[in-house]
């Protein structure tokens, strides 16, 4: 099955990449996710849970970044375990500066899933995948949009107060 689309998002390209290439971002766009452990820059482990149909498929994914140019692009192989299911994943995404300012982004996957899961087919299957890029797109939107956002700046002690007690009361003349 093969999967591919295009984003823009209204950020640096260094922002977007930053993002796509934290592995701590990346867990928070993964849906399902209940455990993450980074091994190094390149290597990255997921227990997630997939909803199919009752209960969802639990599985073991092992993630594999195999190729990058920073800051343009990065390609992953992602291998997954699971009862009843083993998957194998091929994505990649090329960035590029947008006409409108901002990223561009144009991304693909090629996934197979194998094991009784995999019999499934294509026709049952598609729905699901599509969903959940769907959701890993938005919530790479809202990944990207935080990393984006100048820092909030904390007022010191004293800072801030003009030394008037809330104003004068409404209809008070001198």
């Amino acid at each position: 099955m093969n999967v591919s689309g295009d984003r823009t998002f209204d950020a640096p390209r260094a922002t977007v990449w930053q993002v796509m290439n934290d592995p701590e971002s990346m867990a928070k766009t993964m849906p399902g996710v209940e455990s993450f452990d980074v091994h190094d820059d390149r290597h990255w482990t997921a227990n997630v849970k997939i909803p199919l149909g009752l209960g969802g498929l639990k599985m073991k994914v092992d993630m594999e970044k195999v190729e990058e140019r920073e800051p343009e692009f990065a390609k992953m192989a992602i291998k997954g375990q699971g009862v009843g299911a083993m998957m194998n994943m091929e994505t990649s995404f090329t960035l590029s500066d947008a006409d409108a300012g901002g990223t561009a982004m144009a991304w693909s996957a090629e996934v197979k899933i194998l094991g009784p899961v995999g019999s499934m087919g294509q026709r049952v299957l598609q729905p699901i995948v599509n969903q959940q890029v769907a959701q890993v797109l938005g919530a790479l939107e809202k990944q990207v949009q935080e990393a984006a956002k100048p820092p909030v700046r904390v007022s010191g002690p004293g800072e801030g107060v003009s030394g008037e007690p809330g104003g004068s009361p409404e209809g008070s003349t001198p």
